[in-house]
């Protein structure tokens, strides 16, 4: 399955373009160390098979996390219950770095 794969600089532009949902499936903690962007909806990996009733399959959704890999499984699994899917590559780090770097 190939997942389509967001840049860091160009995840706000997708999300207005599709109309998707942006979805931090990172644990709680990490939430709280390093905050969550803009109208993302919460829910970790470990609750998303149980939180899918939350999602729906006519909205394409950008499975966010740390780096980029939690998300790359957690938006295969969706695309495999019948979800659209992307993952932002990279993940906050990703952002957090071109932030830094845009001064």
């Amino acid at each position: 399955m190939n997942i389509e794969q967001v840049g860091a600089g160009a995840w706000k532009q997708w999300v207005e373009e599709h109309d998707a949902l942006l979805l931090d499936i990172r644990e709680p903690f990490e939430w709280a160390q390093t905050g969550v962007l803009p109208n993302a909806k919460l829910i970790s990996m470990g609750e998303l098979p149980s939180s899918l009733d939350q999602l729906s399959p006519d909205t394409p959704i950008l499975v966010v996390c740390r780096t980029g890999n939690r998300s790359q499984h957690a938006a295969t699994w969706l695309e495999t219950n019948g979800f659209r899917a992307a993952n932002l590559a990279g993940g906050v780090v990703a952002i957090a770095r071109l932030a830094e770097e845009a001064g």
